[in-house]
């Protein structure tokens, strides 16, 4: 519809057609609310997303809001695989700290899921989905915030208005910072390798991390006698590897994993992610919020990132939920508060421990190394921590 101005008007405008933003358009369309999102890639990008490499470690609770949102329904069973139990260990000690599911659970601890797969269910369900308005091919020149509504300009369309902005564009959001809000960034120096390799012996569905010197190795179980392999190291190590001979690299990789998979081969290609984690000052404006990466980019050590993304859009459409329940106004100051304190308690605690525990593991001289062996003895021993961890993960 049109307001008096001409400008195009929803009740909330989302930036960003990631899962975070996608997933939350989802959301509140089940509300019955008119929502726009404004994504800068072309439509086929969205429906056919390519293979990124990625493999994202769903929490239960994250796949229930998938599942609750339709999108988990569209994958193959070769699409999903169980993690049973995940190990740490500290460079080439034999110890290391063991998750697994409790006495009484059912089920595994958590499922991975190829981040291809999962924006191609999203997409495919939020482009038929009455209520929600994909605008591809846009780049926003100006947003901002009005007494009673928010207006986007964008290099395609007239003025769009809504009564909330929500930016859901990556942990480099350039809403956010147009918007007026910053963020706390720490930039650890290193690039993540992604890649997946075949390998002769099983995994047992068991996922592995291991702090090696000068690197960390981590290898996550997909089915079959497959895993994806995430190698994190400094920069320019990590491109001269990335640029290396296939037969080259998988020697490498055979030499740092001894045997721990067998003999291993590539089945892809190789993919840089530089590792930077961010923390958004504030996140709510005036009819403005954030949600996925653009509010918190974490570190991938504990695997909560993306998780924190699909809690965050779930938190922001229950608290716009129940702000009109109580006959409140949808972006109001009250109501985005709440959200911001909920998510705060949620993830600051997290994030911190997270950047401390990546920090502690990529420092190589004697003390940490003992002290990295200390935390991992501790960690083994003390029942109560392991038990919150392995709950955080099933809730």
């Amino acid at each position: 519809m049109s307001g008096k101005t001409g400008a195009k008007t929803h009740d909330v405008i989302v930036i960003g057609a990631g899962p975070a933003g996608l997933s939350l358009a989802l959301s509140l369309a089940a509300l019955d609310l008119r929502v726009a999102v404004i994504e800068r890639q072309p439509r086929e990008a969205l429906a056919a997303p390519a293979d990124d490499g990625r493999e994202i470690a769903l929490t239960h609770g994250s796949m229930r809001i998938l599942r609750a949102l339709g999108a988990a329904q569209g994958w193959s069973v070769s699409e999903i695989s169980p993690i049973r139990a995940a190990r740490v260990y500290n460079g080439r000690s034999a110890r290391f700290l063991d998750f697994h599911s409790q006495a009484g659970d059912s089920g595994p601890l958590g499922y991975l899921v190829a981040n291809h797969c999962i924006r191609r269910e999203l997409y495919r369900c939020a482009a038929s989905r009455a209520g929600i308005e994909l605008l591809f091919n846009r780049r926003v020149l100006s947003c901002r915030a009005e007494p009673r509504q928010v207006a986007v300009e964008t290099d395609a369309d007239g003025a769009l208005r809504a009564a909330l902005l929500v930016a859901a564009d990556s942990r480099h959001s350039e809403t956010r910072r147009a918007m007026g809000i910053g963020a706390l960034a720490h930039d650890f120096g290193k690039t993540m390798l992604v890649t997946r390799v075949a390998h002769s012996r099983p995994h047992q569905g068991v996922a592995m991390e291991w702090f090696d010197f000068g690197r960390t190795i981590a290898t996550l179980p997909l089915c079959g006698r497959q895993s994806s392999l995430i190698l994190t190291l400094p920069g320019f190590e990590a491109e001269r590897l990335a640029a290396a001979e296939p037969a080259a690299l998988e020697a490498r990789l055979n030499q740092w994993l001894d045997g721990r998979l067998g003999e291993l081969h590539l089945t892809c290609g190789v993919h840089r992610y530089p590792l930077v984690a961010v923390y958004a000052r504030r996140f709510v404006g005036p009819r403005f919020a954030l949600v996925g990466d653009a509010a918190v980019g974490m570190h991938p050590v504990t695997a909560h990132g993306f998780n924190f993304g699909l809690c965050s859009q779930k938190l922001l459409a229950e608290t716009l939920a129940e702000e009109r329940r109580a006959g409140g106004e949808l972006g109001s100051d009250a109501a985005l508060a709440r959200y911001e304190r909920a998510h705060l308690r949620r993830t600051w605690p997290l994030y911190q421990a997270t950047n401390a525990i990546a920090t502690l593991y990529a420092l190589d001289a004697p003390p940490a190394r003992a002290l990295r062996s200390l935390m991992l003895g501790l960690g083994e021993r003390v029942a109560p921590l392991k038990r919150a961890i392995v709950r955080e993960l099933r809730s």
